[in-house]
């Protein structure tokens, strides 16, 4: 009898040995939700990327799921519920408009980690991440400065939020930081992806004298627009070269897969606590590259003691003196602009043109 009993208890164990190894074994499921279509070539494009890098890399231990074109609307908290219903246990939301509809499936779904990009709203499973585009932009801006002959910058802006106004500011320090006389204009267009609207901007801001293009959109309609009349462009969030070979000066090129693969591993190991991650050069996740052949290489080589300063943490894009739109200083000699502060940004630097919409 005692020897019937320990074999069936050898058994249940080996059983249960065995469910154990398999559940262990099963690959961790990741969602995300993007604004525009994988192949935009831009914001989209960038954090697919970097989708496609955490499952690479990750040698099987997690799968991955994408839903593209998703509106910010009551459409996304249809969509975060999905993923999560389907046993999704960490959801990447990349858009801020998704923020709202974050935060109440999150409610619902505790047992689910869920990571908002550009967001501010956090909960015991909800956190915020982001890559400091405005870096990137600044780097831009240098490159810009020394590039352009007529003084004049443009940018084809998509939607007025902290976000994007700190990248237009940035973008005009890192010029003004090497050529104090320009100046730049800003076009909206009210959206992230219309490659219509985004020429359209892109054609008016030529027209007004603008030789040097930057957007902060995400098609790559800005570039193919400045190839055609012969006037200087970047890539934004990633190489656009192949729309725009004679215009592309460079690129300022996004990495989330390492602030995806830091999440995934975290969730896996029950180590993931919320919170507000922002990831810049130093940390691998922006950098400027691509240079195209008309940059001379005194022009790069600036570009790229600018970045190695940031990396260094020896050169921050918003540090004083620095004056607002109105000459009026808003950061003393010596002070750097606080996280905090540049997450709130709602105003001009000096030298942008025009007025911020409402």
């Amino acid at each position: 009898m005692a020897l019937s009993r320990l074999k069936t208890l050898m058994t249940a164990f080996a059983a249960v040995s065995c469910f154990t190894l398999a559940h262990a074994a099963e690959p961790l499921k990741a969602g995300f939700v993007y604004i525009g279509p994988t192949g935009d070539h831009g914001w989209t494009y960038s954090h697919d990327v970097g989708r496609k890098m955490l499952e690479t890399e990750s040698a099987g231990k997690v799968k991955t799921t994408f839903v593209e074109n998703v509106p910010e609307t009551a459409d996304a908290e249809r969509v975060f519920r999905d993923l999560a219903q389907k046993g999704h246990k960490v959801v990447f939301g990349t858009s801020f408009g998704y923020m709202n509809q974050m935060v109440k499936v999150a409610k619902a779904f505790p047992n689910t980690v869920f990571m908002h990009a550009t967001g501010y709203k956090t909960a015991p499973n909800l956190g915020v991440y982001d890559v400091r585009t405005y870096e990137g932009s600044y780097m831009l801006g240098v490159v810009a400065g020394k590039m352009s002959k007529g003084n004049k910058l443009g940018i084809v802006a998509s939607i007025p939020i902290p976000e994007v106004i700190r990248n237009i500011n940035a973008f005009t320090l890192g010029a003004r930081s090497v050529n104090p006389a320009v100046t730049t204009r800003v076009i909206w267009v009210n959206a992230w992806f219309d490659p219509g609207k985004e020429r359209e901007a892109a054609l008016a801001l030529i027209s007004q004298g603008c030789d040097v293009l930057m957007q902060n959109t995400d098609s790559p309609a800005v570039v193919q627009t400045a190839q055609e009349k012969g006037v200087m462009a970047f890539g934004w969030d990633s190489d656009m070269t192949k729309f725009g070979g004679k215009a592309h000066l460079a690129a300022s090129i996004l990495n989330w897969g390492v602030i995806y693969k830091k999440t995934a591993a975290e969730v896996q190991a029950g180590t993931w606590k919320t919170g507000d991650l922002w990831w810049g050069v130093k940390d691998g996740a922006v950098n400027i590259d691509n240079f195209g052949t008309a940059v001379p290489a005194d022009v790069k080589k600036v570009a790229e003691e600018r970045r190695d300063g940031i990396k260094a943490g020896k050169l921050h894009p918003f540090t004083g003196p620095l004056k607002d739109q109105s000459g009026k200083e808003f950061l003393a000699a010596g002070k750097v602009y606080s996280d905090a502060e540049l997450k709130k940004m709602n105003f001009y630097v000096e030298g942008v043109e025009g007025s911020i919409p409402k």
